[in-house]
């Protein structure tokens, strides 16, 4: 059985200093949206943490990285579809 790679790190959110768990790969994700949006850590978390209706914070950020993800990945499928077929762009 493989085990859980959970890695918890302290974050200020809103002035706040808080401890987040997270996989590793979670928070890799997190640095590199991050970094693309000219942010820290603790303002992509913070942002997040605003945003979010319900649940704890762990679960808001897993699932930001992976909406974060899909819509990447929606976005490349476009454009391949769009230079497989250029006539049918929209």
């Amino acid at each position: 059985m493989v085990k859980s790679q959970v890695v918890k790190r302290s974050v200020v959110v809103g002035g706040h200093k808080t401890s987040v768990s997270l996989e590793e790969a979670f928070w890799n994700g997190m640095k590199t949206i991050a970094a693309e949006r000219g942010r820290t850590l603790s303002e992509l978390v913070g942002e997040i943490d605003a945003e979010r209706k319900q649940g704890n914070l762990s679960s808001a950020i897993r699932l930001f990285v992976l909406g974060h993800y899909k819509s990447r990945a929606a976005e490349v499928g476009d454009q391949l579809e769009q230079a497989a077929y250029p006539l049918n762009a929209h």
